[in-house]
């Protein structure tokens, strides 16, 4: 499961309803489609929902390849996302939107004092207007090592805010509350050295919460997390979906309202850029003040949800309410309960387990296209699954398999050994599940405009790795299409891979702790030649 500081409360909505393409445009060719566009038959939203299905159609067909069009290497970790890669700590910046990535802008050269530790892309709202026009526009929101939190134009790399955050706590995390909403920066955790311990002093101050608002930049507030209020036990705090989750070293996580917190334990509002008048009249969020705490939590909140769970990992999500977690043993590893919210009444089938063998465990997930489905991804199967309702009891629920996704693995062959004189050896001992030399499915990526997900599988040949991406229908799990990779997969280091529209880029660490970036474009096949 995943560590509390990755918690994924993924709040389902009700119910969405997929838009369904006109019946009169059913069977229709690429071609018919461009000419009804051409004509302005359709409104924005049926426009844009065709765009997207001439697309899919393209990209799957037969004719079409992805072919690597750019590579560039980095001392430093690279990053993606939305169409955009950065290099050198978000220094620069790369839109991979073209036919080959452009150069979009390249900020100033900063001292170590100024790096930036962390950044969120923010993609501007469509449904309301704004106060001043750069806020309609992408931003890219910074974090640098000297406590100041930028926002830049995610387009020209212009600087359009700066707010300095504290004098005193060092911030060093960026982290969704709300995606492209409200947003929370999270200080270091502080540490008692031995010395001050065998002293008798006790820190109870374990780390710091800034909260704000996007699109127009707006603070929250400013909240400490207390061990003398959460528990002496507490060692990480993450925000989600409106949901304060606190890990314990029990193995415990709890969940507390954050709206509740700010209803009773805000002091007093803060407008940044405006004088704070309980500090003197100082600005707030200019050097040297920066911004003070503001929500004085002085008794534990009612708590919400509590469960004990291996690695302090929990995930919410699903329709209706379930949560994912395995218990908090390690005998347990690898078995995953899913429980309903309600009242932790485990489903029926509701214990998932692969029973892998392998060195890497298999995971799972709620997916991320808002069908309350989960998937289960293991070495060579993907299950996904999802929550129906029994129909004498709406109180149980059950967990079924909708469609799998397998690896093609000649398992009785790889038992067998022949020698040089062509004696037959059957093995004595069985392989891993995620062997190098078996095919395995080592991430999965969800294209929601597209409704593909992208699964890369990996195996060993001639002394390296190759891997494929293999395009399966998001409904059906059907085999569509396979992509080869032309770089080499090696599995002793980390992968990134994104398939974003009609791009794939893969992100790989090298040897030398250098890093690779890899983009393929779909390009014309020999059919179209």
């Amino acid at each position: 499961m995943f560590p509390v500081s990755c918690i994924n409360l993924v709040f389902q909505p009700l119910g969405i309803e997929r838009l369904l393409v006109m019946p009169q445009l059913r069977g229709k060719n690429v071609a018919a489609y461009l000419d009804l566009r051409s004509r302005g038959i359709f409104d924005a939203g049926t426009l844009s929902k065709l765009n997207l299905k001439i697309l899919r159609g393209i990209v799957l067909q037969d004719s079409k390849d992805f072919t690597k069009v750019w590579t560039k290497s980095s001392k430093s970790t690279i990053f993606y996302e939305s169409g955009r890669i950065y290099f050198e700590n978000y220094q620069c910046c790369f839109s991979s939107l073209p036919s080959e990535p452009q150069l979009l802008y390249e900020l100033p050269k900063r001292s170590k004092a100024e790096k930036i530790e962390d950044a969120l892309l923010c993609q501007c709202p469509l449904d309301k207007g704004l106060p001043t026009p750069s806020d309609q526009k992408p931003s890219l929101l910074a974090l640098t090592s000297n406590n100041w939190l930028y926002r830049f134009s995610a387009v020209t790399g212009q600087q359009l805010e700066k707010v300095y955050l504290s004098p005193h706590h060092k911030f060093r995390y960026l982290g969704w509350d709300v995606s492209q909403e409200t947003f929370y920066v999270k200080s270091i955790q502080n540490k008692v050295t031995s010395s001050a311990r065998q002293a008798g002093f006790n820190q109870n101050t374990l780390l710091y919460l800034a909260v704000f608002r996007v699109f127009p930049l707006q603070l929250v507030g400013v909240l400490e997390i207390n061990k003398s209020i959460f528990g002496s036990t507490v060692i990480d705090v993450v925000l989600s979906q409106g949901v304060l989750a606190v890990s314990h070293s029990t193995k415990t996580v709890k969940l507390y309202s954050f709206e509740d917190i700010l209803n009773k334990y805000i002091r007093t509002e803060l407008v940044l850029g405006e004088p704070c008048h309980s500090e003197g009249g100082k600005t707030v969020g200019e050097a040297p003040f920066g911004i003070p705490v503001n929500i004085h939590i002085n008794e534990c909140p009612p708590v919400l949800f509590e469960v004990s769970c291996f690695d302090n990992g929990v995930q919410i999500g699903g329709h209706p309410w379930h949560y994912i977690f395995t218990l908090p043993h390690k005998k347990h590893q690898g078995s995953y309960r899913i429980c309903s919210l309600k009242d932790n009444t485990l489903a029926k089938h509701g214990i998932q387990d692969m029973k892998c063998c392998s060195l890497e465990s298999d995971w799972i997930y709620f997916h991320p296209d808002d069908s309350g489905r989960i998937i289960h991804v293991g070495p060579s199967t993907i299950n996904v699954l999802k929550i129906l309702s029994e129909l004498e009891s709406d109180a149980q629920f059950d967990i079924v398999k909708e469609f799998s996704i397998t690896a093609h693995r000649d398992d009785a062959a790889s038992h067998i050994n022949v020698t040089s004189s062509g004696r037959t050896v059957k093995r004595r001992f069985y392989q891993l599940d995620d062997d190098p030399d078996r095919e395995t499915f080592r991430m999965v990526e969800y294209e929601d405009e597209l409704d593909l997900l992208a699964v890369v599988e990996v195996t060993h040949r001639e002394d390296e790795g190759k891997a494929h991406v293999r395009l399966h229908d998001n409904n059906t799990g059907a085999l569509l299409k396979r992509v080869p990779l032309v770089e080499s997969w090696d599995v002793t280091y980390s992968h990134e891979l994104f398939f974003d529209r009609d791009t794939i880029v893969h992100i790989e660490q090298t040897k030398n702790n250098n890093f690779c970036c890899h983009v393929y474009k779909i390009s014309r096949g020999q059919a179209d030649e």
